[in-house]
């Protein structure tokens, strides 16, 4: 079964391709790609994990063709943080 696994730290965007065995897990999947070694910050206890964008725990059994992605934690607090298409963020008065 053809999956894909998907991890982007703030410097790199990973999109590996792999072939699990019938009945694999999420969990299963991201060890099997080898991004945990690549990645030392990830932690599946801690970060979240999705497919398609769709939030899933990692005993999820996986179909052909998904795309695990790992998320990472946020870092700024959306309520404070101007957003980008405001053309008035960051502007001093």
């Amino acid at each position: 079964m053809h999956v894909g696994v998907a991890y982007a730290d703030k410097f790199k965007q990973t999109w590996l391709k792999l072939d699990v065995p019938e009945g694999s897990t999420a969990r299963e999947a991201i060890e099997r790609s080898g991004l945990l070694d690549q990645f030392a910050e990830i932690d599946l206890s801690v970060n979240r994990i999705g497919i398609f964008g769709r939030l899933v725990q990692l005993d999820t059994r996986l179909n052909d063709g998904d795309r695990i992605e790992i998320y990472r934690p946020i870092t700024a607090d959306p309520e404070t943080t101007p957003r980008r298409d405001d053309p008035e963020a960051g502007q001093n008065d």
